[in-house]
Formats: structure tokens, sequence, C-alpha cells
């Protein structure tokens, strides 16, 4: 499972990595290389600690134990542990949030302006007085507010799934060169998690790195060439969709379960 990308585009590494809560070890991952595959899937039950070790590989959370190492496209490495989970951004890892974020206080548009800014600006409270980045980003952002319809794009996000959207869009719009995906159908209606994921292909099609945990398999199945399958804290198996899906372990873990 170690080694480098076969890709040439960025890739995740992790090395004897575990995470605890109490006595209960939540992540247990001798080794794992993410990125190798335009589309990856993470799947496995409740608990089987995927979004937890998302976290991880963005230092949202400390390893107990371990390295993890972010390598970009262009071959220079990064260490997770000892790295800022904005740096990481800034180096081209991004991860979603899988429990919907707050953006009670920014409209749709500045959110979204706000993203591009800090790609190169450390002071974004100079976002709103500056009439350069405004005429800069303005047909960006009318991109993604033209392919995802808001009820008001220069209103607040209100409802639960315009949140999920503005934040999956938000790390789009960073243009990061992988994208950690914590379920992002859910709460979204049926065709417009289907037009994300879709613009989400094509963005790894051109190069961009993805790892997708999902709970609807239909999408994993259809859109990830490559799945992994984690459960009580271990990466249990890897390979492609009709192996994974196919496994006795997955079947007698999962698929069994949900099929009840």
């Amino acid at each position: 499972m170690g080694g480098t990308s076969v890709r040439g585009s960025a890739a995740v590494h992790v090395a004897g990595v575990t995470k605890r809560f109490g006595e209960r070890i939540v992540v247990d991952v001798p080794e794992l290389m993410l990125g190798r595959h335009p589309i990856e899937g993470l799947i496995g039950p409740n608990g089987a600690g995927k979004t937890t070790l998302l976290r991880l590989l963005v230092h949202a959370l400390p390893a107990d134990t371990g390295t993890i190492t972010f390598r970009a496209a262009a071959g220079s490495a990064v260490s997770v542990s000892a790295t800022p989970q904005h740096r990481l951004a800034r180096h081209g890892l991004v991860k979603t949030n899988q429990v919907i974020q707050d953006f009670a206080s920014l409209t749709i548009w500045d959110s979204l302006l706000l993203a591009v800014a800090t790609r190169r600006d450390e002071r974004p409270h100079r976002l709103f007085g500056d009439r350069a980045l405004l005429r800069e980003h303005t047909d960006e952002v009318h991109t993604y507010l033209d392919k995802f319809e808001f009820a008001d794009p220069f209103g607040y996000a209100r409802s639960g799934g315009e949140k999920k959207l503005l934040d999956i869009l938000r790390c789009l719009i960073l243009q990061p060169q992988m994208l950690l995906l914590d379920e992002p159908a859910a709460g979204l209606p049926a065709d417009v998690a289907e037009r994300v994921i879709e613009l989400i292909a094509e963005r790894a099609t051109a190069g961009m790195a993805v790892v997708l945990v999902e709970h609807d398999l239909d999408l994993v199945w259809q859109f990830c060439p490559f799945v992994h399958f984690m459960a009580e804290g271990r990466v249990l198996l890897q390979g492609s969709p009709g192996d994974v899906r196919g496994h006795s372990t997955v079947v007698e873990k999962y698929l069994g379960a949900r099929r009840a």
C-alpha cells in the first residue's frame, strides 16, 4: 500500500497512524496511500473511523502516533502533523465538512469571494474594500452561481442543503490539488448531488485527486474507480468497486447490515 502516486498528482501517505478517544482506538492504519486514482472511495459502517481519518489527514485532529505526509503534484512534501490546517489548504489539501457549517454572518456571494481571496491574502478583512480583487474574481464566482442555483445568491444560505452546497463550492473554488469529501451528497437534493459529483469528476479528470466518503453507494460505484473499505478503525480491503462490493468481509460488515 505504500509508495508514491502513479498519476503524477497530489497524494497522501499514512504510516503507523493511530487515534484514540479514551480507551477506544478509532483509527489504526499501519500504511495507506491515497491519490493513486482520480477519485477514491472510502466506505464503511457508521463508527468505522472514516471521518476521523479525514480529519487527521488535514490536521483538524492530531494523530496519537505515526506520520502523515502530503505530497503535492510538483513533488514537494509536507508533514501534516507539523502544518496547521489553513496552511495545508494553501499547499492544496482541502476537506469539506460532514457537519454543516454556519454561514449566517456572510452572504453566499461574500462567502465564495472570501474563499478565493484567502488563496493570496492573509488579511481577509481587506476583502470587501479591494476592488481589484472583486474585478479579478467576479467571473469566477459567477461561474459557480450559474451552475448551481441558490434561492438568493446575494442573500444568505438558509436551508441545510444550501449551506452544504456552499461549503463544497468554497472548497472547489480554492482549486485544491487534493479534495477530501465527507458525505457530500448528504442533505442535497438528488439532482444537485449528482451535478456536484459530476463537477468533481471533471476536476479529477483534469488532475485534482479526490477522496470520497459517502454512504450513497450508487455514487461510489459509479464515480470511484478504486475503493477503500474501512471498519473498526482499520482499512480492511482495497480494490475496484466490483471487487470490494462482492467481498465477503464487506458483505458481512456493511452491505449485509444495510440490506437487512
